[in-house]
C-alpha cells in the first residue's frame, strides 16, 4: 500500500515538473498592435493589475490604456521628461518621474487628478514603491542618489547617496531594495528603513546596467547590461552566478515567476526568452521580433502578457560636429503599444 501511494506522488511530481518545463518552453508572439499616436518620445511601462490598465509615460505625460482594447484611457499631463510610474494600491496614489524639472508628480488612481508634486533630485528616472515601508524611491541618474517620498503624503522623507548612476530598482517587499548601478556595474543593496545602502558588489562582466528583474522565490537578481549579456546575481552570496546573451540596445527586463522566464528588451527591435532551469541555471529558449526602438517592457503577472512600446522612426537630420548625438524622429502617429503572449 505505502509503495503504491509513494508511486503515485512520484508520478504527481514527473508530472507537475514537466508542466512546468513545457509552460516555460513555450514560444512567444506578439499578438496585438494597438496604436496610440501623439507626439514625443516614451520610457517605462507600468500594469495596473488591479484595474487593467497600463501607464505609458511619454515626454510630457502619462498615457493609460485599457489593455482588454487598447484604447487611451486618460492622461497624466505636466511632465517634462517623463520616465516611470509606480502604483500603491493601500493610498490609491500613483507616482510618475518627471526628469527635467526634477520632481515626483503624486496622482489619483481614480480620477488621475494631480495631487501633488515633490521635488526629489535632478534626473528623476524610475520610480519603485515598497510596499514593507509603504515609501517610494525615486532613482536620480545624474545626482547618483534615491529620493525617498512617504507614499500617503507625498512627502519627501530623505535622500540617499547611492555612489554612482542608478537605473531600474525591484523590492522584495520584505525589507530590501535593490538597483542597478549603470556607470560602476553594480547592485546596490537598500535598507528601505534606515534608507542606507546596506552592501554592494560587481556584476562584471556586465556593462552598463539598465532593467533590473528580480526571482523573490529563489532570491536572484536580472541585470540587462549594454554590452549585449544579462547577468544573474545571487542576493545571499552577493555574486554573478550566470550570464546570458541578449539583444543590443537594453533597457528593460521582466520576470514571470509562474512561467519561470526572464524577459529581455532590446532597442535593435528583439525581445529575449530566457527559462530559469534552476536558480544557478539558464538557457535562452525564444527571441521575439517586436519593432526597432521597443527597449522597454514590463510583465502582467495575472494574465502573462509582456507589454512594450515604439514607434517608427524618419531619418536623422544632419548635426554639427561635437554635437550630443539625438534620437532619429519618430514619425508622426507612429507611436503604439505592442502585446506579446505565449
Amino acid at each position: 500500500m505505502m509503495e503504491a501511494r509513494l508511486a503515485r506522488v512520484a508520478i504527481a511530481v514527473l508530472i507537475a515538473l514537466a508542466a512546468t518545463r513545457s509552460l516555460g518552453a513555450q514560444q512567444y508572439h506578439v499578438a496585438s498592435r494597438y496604436p496610440l499616436g501623439g507626439d514625443g518620445g516614451s520610457d517605462y511601462l507600468t500594469v495596473d493589475t488591479a484595474h487593467s490598465r497600463v501607464f505609458v509615460t511619454r515626454s510630457d505625460r502619462v498615457m493609460v490604456v485599457d489593455q482588454a482594447s487598447g484604447k487611451l484611457l486618460g492622461e497624466i499631463k505636466g511632465l517634462s521628461r517623463g520616465h516611470g510610474v509606480a502604483l500603491d494600491y493601500v493610498n490609491n496614489h500613483g507616482f510618475a518621474t518627471s526628469g527635467a524639472d526634477s520632481t515626483v508628480v503624486m496622482f489619483d488612481l481614480a480620477t488621475l487628478a494631480v495631487l501633488k508634486r515633490t521635488m526629489a533630485a535632478v534626473d528623476a528616472d524610475a520610480v519603485l514603491y515598497d510596499p514593507a515601508t509603504k515609501r517610494v524611491f525615486s532613482f536620480n541618474g545624474d545626482a547618483n542618489s534615491a529620493t525617498v517620498l512617504d507614499a500617503k503624503t507625498g512627502d519627501r522623507v530623505g535622500t540617499i547617496p547611492l555612489g554612482g548612476k542608478p537605473e531600474f530598482g525591484q523590492t522584495d517587499r520584505v525589507g530590501h531594495v535593490y538597483v542597478n548601478i549603470e556607470d560602476r556595474a553594480e547592485i546596490v543593496e537598500i535598507d528601505p528603513v534606515a534608507m542606507a545602502v546596506r552592501r554592494r558588489w560587481s556584476i562584471a562582466p556586465c556593462e552598463d546596467p539598465t532593467g533590473l528583474a528580480l526571482d523573490v522565490a529563489h532570491a536572484r537578481l536580472f541585470s540587462v547590461c549594454g554590452n549585449k549579456l544579462m547577468t544573474v546575481s545571487d542576493i545571499a552570496r552577493g555574486k554573478v552566478v550566470a550570464t546570458l546573451p541578449i539583444g543590443s540596445g537594453v533597457d528593460g527586463a521582466a520576470f514571470d515567476s509562474e512561467a519561470g522566464n526572464v524577459f529581455a528588451s532590446a532597442g535593435e527591435g528583439a525581445i529575449t526568452v530566457i527559462h530559469e532551469d534552476a536558480p544557478d541555471r539558464y538557457r535562452v529558449v525564444s527571441t521575439v521580433a517586436t519593432m526597432p526602438g521597443a527597449r522597454t517592457i514590463t510583465l502582467d503577472p495575472k494574465s502573462h502578457r509582456v507589454y512594450t512600446v515604439s514607434a517608427k522612426f524618419g531619418p536623422m537630420p544632419a548635426q554639427a560636429a561635437g554635437a550630443p548625438r539625438r534620437r532619429p524622429p519618430t514619425v508622426p502617429g507612429s507611436f503604439e503599444l505592442i502585446v506579446v503572449e505565449r
